[in-house]
């Protein structure tokens, strides 16, 4: 499983307010939320993320309020994966609950920058800046965790495998 797109960059502390700000949680619809991903922090960002796009942030990204809106509202815009110094631990395990890859590494949040063309890779835990040409390491996705990625998330990958 490989991720390509350009790198859109946020700093420490990024919380899931400004992911989903709470004034769109009426409505669920992933669709709806997607426009609205990183208003706050960027009122055009939705519109300028293309689909495969990665947002690279600084340490404890999808710290507050744990809800699950935020990794969908991520995927809902377009983007592919994120890579972040540190998750917050509830935001980490949405993330795969909802089938968003995400990837820490130091090096990677420190020295992309906005604008680079990223390529990740999964099952290595390779991030490649093609712009610089630099390297960095993250911990490789499990196999398991991307079947549970490439279905959709926990209850997708249930449902096709026949548990609901």
């Amino acid at each position: 499983m490989k991720f390509h797109g350009k790198a859109f960059t946020f700093g420490n502390d990024v919380d899931t307010d400004a992911i989903i700000p709470a004034r769109y949680l009426n409505d669920s619809d992933p669709g709806h939320l997607g426009k609205h991903c990183m208003e706050d922090a960027d009122p055009s960002f939705s519109s300028k993320v293309r689909s495969g796009d990665i947002i690279v942030a600084g340490k404890n990204f999808g710290c507050g309020s744990s809800r699950e809106h935020a990794p969908i509202a991520i995927k809902a815009c377009g983007v592919s994966c994120v890579i972040a110094t540190s998750f917050a631990r509830i935001f980490f395990r949405n993330s795969f609950n909802m089938g968003l890859p995400i990837f820490e590494s130091d090096e990677a949040s420190l020295e992309i920058r906005e604008g680079d063309t990223v390529e990740v890779d999964a099952s290595s835990g390779e991030i490649r800046d093609l712009t610089t040409g630099k390297s960095y390491k993250a911990r490789p996705i499990p196999p398991f965790m991307q079947e549970l990625i490439e279905d959709g998330g926990l209850m997708e990958h249930i449902r096709k495998r026949g548990g609901i």
